[in-house]
C-alpha cells in the first residue's frame, strides 16, 4: 500500500465505527489521508481513530453524528475543517437494512431504512459540497464517494425497502454528478454484494427471524452457490482497494459511476 497516494486528502467517512467505514478509514490513512470518522457510536469510532493515529501516517479524529439530521452532517465537515484546514473527499458509508417481505413493510420500516441509507447520504453530499464550493477551486476535483449496493442494481424479495432506498444512492450519485460538476465535485460510488460485516452479521439473524432462511450462514450458503461467480463471500479488505482508487486522483476523469463490487452477483 502506497503510504503517500491519498497525502494531503482530508476525508469524511460516515459510519466509521466498524465494519466497511472503518477499514476504510484504515486503509486512507495508511496512504497518507486525514481522515474524520463519523458515527453515531463515537466511542467505537474513537477506537478506530486511536489504531490509525498510534500507527503514525496519516491523522484521525473521531465526531459523533446522526446522519439523519443536517446538523450533525454540517457539524462533522465543521471538525474535518478545524481538524486538517479542507476537506477534499466525502464517504457517505452509514447504512442499515431490516428485512421484510412486501406485504410487512410498515412506515416505521420503510422511514428508519430511507432516512439512514438514501436521506442521509443527501444531506452529507450537500453539506459536504457546501463546504467544498465556499473553498473555492482547486486543481484536482473534489470527490464524493457514496456506498450503494448490489441492491442498486438488482431486486431483492426480502429486502424491497433496502433496494429502494440503495437505487436512491445510484440515483444521488448519477444525478448529484451532473449537479455538481459546475463546482469541479465529482460523485461515484462502489456497490457491494456480500461482505461479513456486523450489519450482514445481523441480516442473517433477521432472514431467520421472518422465516426467509431456515438457520443462520444459509443466506450466506445460498448466495455463494447461486448468484456469485467469485465463490466465496467477501471482507472489507476486498473493498478497500476501489474506495481507495476514488478517493485518489486516479479516479479524476469518472464521474456518475457505480463501480459493482460483488463477486460477479450483477452479471448473474
Amino acid at each position: 500500500m502506497d503510504p503517500n497516494r491519498l497525502k494531503g486528502k482530508n476525508i469524511l467517512i460516515t459510519g466509521a465505527a466498524r465494519g466497511m467505514g472503518a477499514a476504510n478509514a484504515e486503509a486512507f490513512a495508511a496512504q497518507g489521508a486525514n481522515v474524520t470518522l463519523g458515527d453515531l457510536d463515537e466511542g467505537a469510532a474513537q477506537q478506530v481513530a486511536d489504531r490509525i493515529n498510534a500507527a503514525g501516517n496519516g491523522k484521525a479524529i473521531a465526531v459523533r453524528m446522526d446522519v439523519t439530521k443536517r446538523e450533525d452532517n454540517a457539524n462533522a465537515v465543521a471538525a474535518t475543517v478545524d481538524a486538517f484546514g479542507s476537506i477534499n473527499v466525502g464517504v457517505f458509508n452509514a447504512g442499515l437494512n431490516k428485512p421484510r417481505f412486501f406485504m410487512d413493510i410498515d412506515e416505521d420500516n420503510w422511514d428508519m431504512i430511507m432516512n439512514v441509507n438514501t436521506k442521509a447520504m443527501w444531506l452529507g453530499m450537500q453539506e459536504t459540497a457546501k463546504q467544498m464550493i465556499a473553498q473555492g477551486p482547486q486543481e484536482k476535483p473534489y470527490k464524493l464517494i457514496n456506498v450503494g449496493s448490489i441492491a442498486s442494481r438488482k431486486p431483492l424479495v426480502d429486502v424491497t425497502v433496502y433496494c429502494t432506498s440503495k437505487y436512491g444512492c445510484l440515483a444521488l450519485t448519477e444525478c448529484g454528478a451532473l449537479g455538481l460538476a459546475e463546482h469541479n465535485i465529482t460523485v461515484n460510488g462502489y456497490a457491494p454484494g456480500v461482505v461479513v460485516t456486523p450489519l450482514w452479521e445481523q441480516l442473517d439473524k433477521d432472514l431467520v427471524e421472518i422465516g426467509f432462511k431456515e438457520r443462520e450462514g444459509q443466506a450466506y450458503d445460498d448466495i455463494v452457490e447461486n448468484n456469485l461467480v467469485i465463490k466465496r463471500v467477501s471482507y472489507p479488505k476486498d473493498i478497500i482497494g476501489t474506495a481507495s482508487f476514488l478517493a485518489s486522483d486516479d479516479s479524476d476523469y469518472m464521474t456518475g459511476q457505480m463501480i459493482s463490487i460483488d463477486g460477479g452477483w450483477v452479471t448473474k
